[in-house]
């Protein structure tokens, strides 16, 4: 759109008011992408200090115009990256568990003004945060692929040998203007059609298409519902391809070797990318181990979540990337990845964190899971022998519930349990605090049973090359 005497000229970049989708007010905005409709304008926007999920497109209707800010000079919005075919460039970048409305999509609520200010995010090496994603590269077919440039991104001591991650995600974060805007529309995965919150590097071919449908059990992707009926009677596959470590009632958990099943790894990093932001896929699955929750029924076993994990990590990550699909979230589901990632911690014999830093909703996720543990010890102690309190000391804490140190002094500080008194240290719970608890441990139906788990750790040090 040019500019006119009455209308200036609205260009990537610029900022303005836009009206929030629920009505609830107008909120500051800026102008990612735009796009004709039939002969109408449609302007893809970012409401400042919301979490790009809400990010949308609309029309002028609900711009206010007469407000619009034009980019200055010298903070320029990023230019779009050369895009190859079958290739987004490198898509920016969690975490995590996420609002999401009943069908699946998600919508600026009053609620949200409440983390907002957490919602942004550090620019810089600090963005990385939980996922072992990176961009991939693409192949002939111009399918997505990860591992085609693993040698242009290893970092190499000064005798040629390879140096160790320091992490597991390897995240850079490149904000630009096409990995900021959603490239797919809908997904329809099993009985579910979702909406996605944020980009993933899909084929260009399928990011044209209204929905993008994905076999629930091998998560390969097709352009139609035709292509996908043909694929389900083909497909062998009715439960993830891996051992299946864990199993009660309807829910099992499934150890997926991202060496051995590089196809479905990579097709997971693809789908968990949709619902994941800042971060890049990663190019290569071999370091990784990806444990994928799933729900049983006479039709087979159905993706609920997963989490990936390195096979060797320097700073003791115990989880990589973490993810419950928006259908099954504010189910508990999340607490019971993240209790599964530390029955494996204590198998192991280690204390283990997630991989930091961590987002502002997978940070609620994570110090909800601490907060209840450490209290569901701290309420259930007695006295020591000749002693009227209970004692207990934080590497005490940590050895039980396989936390980090750090994790555990820092979820007492958040709960203000911490006090010092008569020159010691002293933890003290409120009734309002055990009532709290207990409610809390009430809604928590389902927990993960020690017994139900079969698994062996493997020392990965000593197995050489994945």
């Amino acid at each position: 759109m040019k500019g006119t005497d009455s209308q200036p000229e609205i260009v990537e970049g610029c900022r303005l008011p836009v009206l929030l989708r629920n009505g609830d007010g107008w909120h500051m905005a800026e102008i990612l992408g735009k796009k004709d409709l039939k002969g109408k304008n449609l302007y893809y926007i970012h409401y400042e200090d919301f979490n790009k999920r809400l990010d949308e497109w609309v029309t002028e209707e609900r711009m206010d115009i007469a407000k619009l800010v034009q980019p200055s000079k010298e903070a320029k919005t990023p230019k779009k990256e050369g895009v190859k075919s079958g290739t987004e460039s490198r898509p920016s970048s969690p975490e995590r568990e996420v609002v999401s409305t009943p069908n699946g999509s998600a919508a600026p609520t009053t609620g949200n003004k409440k983390f907002s200010s957490s919602s942004r995010k550090r620019k810089g090496a600090d963005d990385s945060e939980i996922d072992p994603l990176a961009t991939p590269t693409s192949s002939r077919n111009n399918t997505p692929t990860l591992g085609l440039q693993q040698q242009n991104n290893v970092a190499l001591n000064e005798d040629g040998s390879k140096k160790p991650r320091q992490t597991g995600s390897m995240v850079a974060h490149h904000d630009d203007i096409v990995t900021r805007m959603k490239n797919v529309e809908m997904i329809e995965l099993g009985k579910y059609r979702i909406r996605p919150w944020y980009f993933s590097p899909y084929p260009q071919e399928l990011t044209s298409l209204s929905i993008v449908y994905i076999c629930e059990f091998c998560l390969k992707y097709v352009k139609s519902k035709k292509c996908l009926e043909r694929h389900i009677q083909k497909c062998l596959l009715r439960y993830p391809p891996g051992n299946e470590i864990y199993r009660k009632g309807n829910i099992s958990f499934f150890e997926i070797d991202g060496r051995k099943n590089k196809a479905y790894a990579q097709n997971l990093c693809l789908l968990a990318k949709l619902f994941l932001d800042h971060k890049t896929l990663y190019y290569d699955t071999d370091p990784f181990l990806f444990y994928v929750m799933c729900e049983q029924d006479c039709k087979g076993y159905h993706i609920v979540g997963y989490f990936s994990k390195e096979k060797e990590s320097t700073e003791d990550y115990n989880v990589a990337c973490i993810l419950t699909l928006p259908p099954f979230q504010k189910k508990g589901f999340g607490k019971l990845l993240i209790e599964f990632s530390y029955e494996l911690s204590k198998c192991e014999g280690k204390t283990g964190s997630p991989e930091k830093p961590l987002s502002d909703l997978g940070l609620l996720s994570y110090r909800s899971y601490w907060s209840q543990t450490i209290l569901e010890i701290l309420i259930t102690m007695t006295p020591s022998e000749g002693n009227d309190r209970p004692v207990i000391t934080i590497n005490d804490i940590s050895e039980m519930t396989s936390i980090k140190k750090e994790d555990v002094i820092s979820t007492l500080q958040h709960l203000n349990l911490i006090n010092y008194y008569k020159g010691q240290y002293i933890i003290t719970l409120s009734h309002e605090q055990i009532d709290t608890q207990n409610k809390a441990m009430e809604k928590r139906k389902v927990r993960i049973d020690p017994k139900c788990l079969h698994w062996q750790p493997k020392d990965w040090s000593k197995r050489g090359k994945w």
